[in-house]
């Protein structure tokens, strides 16, 4: 199975995140077999286009709620991956669990804040380790913004 489950539609409450909300959110590497998916169908032609997310942001986003990741876009590229047999991709989350009290509708400048701080006391991951997303030297900055 690619997925941990296969689900039709969002059950965690409206977050309220723009693509530039989303851009701020450092990408990390998340195992496709612990993402469930929020949509039930997948369009072939869009699955087979090679320029898919040529407008769009390249990393996937998901929400993490109540202990469980949610992939709320990027199915088509998360399918394209595990087409070449990767296990893994690198995916922005939102993890509603750590902002706390959450209210539906709208995400509050602390919320947006509380999702752009990576954990000191994660890596890149996601973690236990020696902290931060930051790139190896050398190496370009996948997180860098769309815009």
């Amino acid at each position: 199975m690619i997925f941990k489950e296969v689900r039709d539609g969002r059950p965690y409450p409206d977050h309220g995140f723009s693509a530039r909300d989303w851009a701020k959110i450092p990408p990390h590497q998340v195992r496709l077999d612990t993402l469930v998916t929020t949509k039930r169908e997948l369009g072939l032609d869009t699955l087979l286009a090679e320029d898919s997310s040529f407008y769009g942001d390249l990393f996937p986003h998901a929400v993490q709620w109540r202990g469980e990741l949610y992939l709320e876009d990027g199915l088509h590229r998360c399918v394209r991956a595990a087409l070449q047999q990767r296990t893994a991709v690198h995916v922005r989350v939102l993890n509603l669990d750590e902002i706390g009290r959450y209210s539906a509708g709208e995400a509050s400048g602390t919320a947006r804040a509380a999702a752009t701080q990576p954990d000191p006391a994660r890596n890149s991951s996601g973690r236990p380790g020696s902290g931060g997303a930051e790139p190896a030297p050398g190496k370009p900055d996948p997180g860098g913004s769309v815009d």
